[in-house]
Order: C-alpha cells, then sequence, then structure tokens
C-alpha cells in the first residue's frame, strides 16, 4: 500500500525561498549592465538597476498577483478601512517625528486625527478626521534626519522594500531595530498567527494601493528605473526642504497640478527594464 506524504509547512517554505533565490539570481543576471555615467545622485547605479529587477522579478511573481486579487474579491469599503486603519497607526509616528522636528502645529494636528479617527472614526476604520478638513500629515525618521541636517546621500535600492537613499535606509534599519517603526504595534502581538496575518494583510494592503502607480509608470516611463529614482528622489526632497522652511507640501488630490506625460505615452520605445 502507498503512502503519499502531505508536504509539511517547513518544506513548501524552503520550496518558495528556492524558487524565490532563482527569481532573484536570473533577476540579477540581466541587470547587471554597465553604467559608464551613473547620475551623481546615483553613483551606485549598476547595483541598483540590479536590484531593481530583483524586486520587480519578486514583485510580479509574488506581491502583484495577491494584491491585484486582493483589490479585485475585496470589497471598496473593506479597503478602505483596512487602509485607514494602518493609517492610522503609522499617523502617531508620524506625530512623534513632526514633534521631533518642533513642528508644533504638525504634532498636534495629527495626534488630534489619530485620537478622533481611534474613537469616533471606530478604531481608525473610517477617516473622520479627513472627513472634516484634518488631512493626513505623512513623516517618518528619515525626513527627521534630514530635516536636522543630515544630507540624503545616494540613491540606493534596498532588498523587497525599493527606493531608499543611505539616509532614509539607515532611519529605517535604526528604527526597525529600536522598535518604534509604524508596524512596531503589530510585532508585539503575542499570538503568531494573528500577527503574521496582519503583516501579510498590511504588505498586501500596501501593494495594492500601489496599483494605481504601477499602472501610470507602466503608461509613461520610457525607462521604469529611473522615473521611479527621479519620483523617489524629488518627493523626499519636497518633504524635507518644505519642513525646514516651515512650509506645506503642495497638494495634488484633484490632480490638476501633475505633469501631464500624455506625450510620452504615444512612444514606442522600450523600457530599459524590459517592461
Amino acid at each position: 500500500m502507498t503512502s503519499h506524504s502531505t508536504p509539511t509547512p517547513s518544506r513548501s517554505i524552503r520550496r518558495g525561498l528556492r524558487l524565490a533565490a532563482a527569481l532573484g539570481t536570473a533577476a540579477l543576471a540581466t541587470g547587471c549592465a554597465t553604467v559608464s555615467n551613473p547620475t551623481p545622485d546615483d553613483p551606485w547605479e549598476r547595483y541598483n538597476r540590479s536590484m531593481f529587477a530583483f524586486n520587480d522579478t519578486v514583485d510580479q511573481a509574488f506581491l502583484k498577483p495577491i494584491a491585484t486579487g486582493y483589490d479585485q474579491l475585496m470589497p471598496d469599503p473593506a479597503q478602505t478601512c483596512v487602509h485607514n486603519i494602518f493609517n492610522n497607526v503609522a499617523d502617531v509616528w508620524s506625530a512623534i517625528n513632526s514633534f521631533l522636528q518642533a513642528r508644533g502645529h504638525d504634532f498636534f494636528n495629527t495626534l488630534g486625527r489619530v485620537l478622533f479617527n481611534s474613537t469616533m472614526g471606530l478604531g481608525g476604520c473610517i477617516d473622520v478626521a479627513s472627513m472634516n478638513g484634518a488631512t493626513r500629515i505623512p513623516n517618518d525618521f528619515g525626513v527627521t534626519l534630514g530635516v536636522w541636517g543630515l544630507e540624503s546621500g545616494p540613491y540606493v535600492v534596498l532588498p523587497f522594500l525599493g527606493s531608499s537613499s543611505v539616509r532614509d535606509a539607515t532611519s529605517t534599519l535604526g528604527t526597525f531595530a529600536a522598535g518604534v517603526s509604524p508596524v512596531t504595534p503589530v510585532f508585539h502581538i503575542n499570538d503568531v498567527p494573528l500577527r503574521n496575518s496582519l503583516l501579510g494583510l498590511y504588505i498586501v494592503d500596501t501593494r495594492a494601493n500601489l496599483l494605481d502607480a504601477d499602472r501610470l509608470v507602466n503608461d509613461v516611463a520610457l525607462d521604469r528605473y529611473s522615473f521611479i529614482r527621479d519620483a523617489y528622489i524629488q518627493r523626499r526632497k519636497a518633504q524635507v526642504d518644505s519642513r525646514r522652511n516651515g512650509g506645506e507640501l503642495p497638494d495634488y488630490s484633484d490632480g490638476d497640478d501633475l505633469p501631464d506625460y500624455s506625450d510620452d505615452a504615444d512612444e514606442s520605445v522600450t523600457p530599459a527594464t524590459g517592461k
């Protein structure tokens, strides 16, 4: 009598890791093109393009299909509720960084948002603060270091995390190590299945909310890598400069002030990343 063994979770995990390693090796091999004249902000462009190709391969194989299914199957109100709850938790960290930047107005506004949404908004599920004119003020320790005078340093693409800089990578790793990141409350949950489920939901929710931006980049960018790099550098610079100068970031919510790349979409040139 022949017996068929059921694959154990550890065996499935090992298979997944081997598959990810194979995909990463292929992506790194295709991305290691020589860059003769890297831009001043991106002196490690050869490595960065390789890591970008690796991240993109993993994303296309795993994250994007899951996020697309989540976006299609999960009702919009439920998606909004999940996203608002994670934003509400992240607002606590934003408020702390506003305090560290000596921006008292932003600190009290963000703290008020958290209290208002946590109570009247049913734990953050409903963003009642935004409905009443108190919009979010995203903030993080990388911006705080920039306000304190630390330059961003070269652009760098991190494994799985994507676009960053020396300053932002240091802040990301430092805050995770210190246990003060936006997802820190999740790590304090003792129920391991629940904790892992929430971390997975956070990753899927984050990726699902980038699907529209991903389609835009695919439509207008001749080189996905350069487009994403330049957008990241400009956005981070604007965030730091606005807080150094005591100003506010421009509001792009209505889309009227966004640059028009419609002409580029007609170009037939294939981006360097193969998309």
